[in-house]
């Protein structure tokens, strides 16, 4: 009898939905881990639900794994935002699924950049991503988005932007209103 050799257990598969609203507690949680530690924003469990058609969910074998959101700032910019990936399933390809999952749903909507706030620079390089200077690249939709944020005053988060390959900008885009930015904080 010839002896077998033990075939090491094959990974659990890893999927990647829109969220639904039985989710929330998971997003939540996950979000408020990684924020406790100083790696992302909090959110309140409220925005979360009033957000929830923007969130995607990654299971690993039918087991929420992470979770990410696209928010359309404008006709030609969306932020990724809420990426937090559980951390047993770190490095694994979780939050590259959700990033890539926020990306198709750009490009079915014909939105042509993608933006982050982020402390993971290297992560989101690796995503196709390039920093930017924050006090000239902007978009002007962004910053009324940092006027909601409790850190806009002295933000330590890296600004980064991707261009969608083959996604034309917008036609008859009208331009976003004027942002009021305090002097001395562009």
């Amino acid at each position: 009898m010839t002896a077998v050799a033990a075939q090491p257990p094959a990974p659990a598969a890893l999927t990647v939905r829109p969220a639904r609203a039985e989710d929330v507690t998971a997003i939540f949680e996950t979000i408020g881990y990684w924020a406790a530690q100083g790696k992302m924003l909090v959110r309140p469990m409220q925005n979360i639900f009033e957000n929830l058609r923007d969130f995607f969910v990654a299971e690993v074998g039918g087991e929420f794994a992470g979770c990410g959101a696209l928010h359309i700032l404008w006709g030609d910019i969306a932020e990724v935002r809420g990426l937090a990936v559980r951390p047993e399933v770190q490095a694994k390809g979780v939050g590259r699924a959700l990033v890539a999952a926020c990306e198709a749903e750009a490009r079915r909507l014909g939105i042509p950049v993608l933006f982050a706030w982020t402390y993971s620079v290297g992560f989101f390089e690796r995503c196709g991503f390039h920093l930017i200077d924050k006090s000239k690249e902007l978009h002007p939709r962004v910053w009324s988005e940092c006027l909601r944020c409790p850190f806009f005053v002295g933000c330590n988060e890296n600004g980064m932007l991707k261009h969608l390959e083959g996604v034309p900008m917008p036609r008859n885009l009208p331009e976003p209103p004027p942002t009021q930015v305090p002097p001395g904080i562009r």
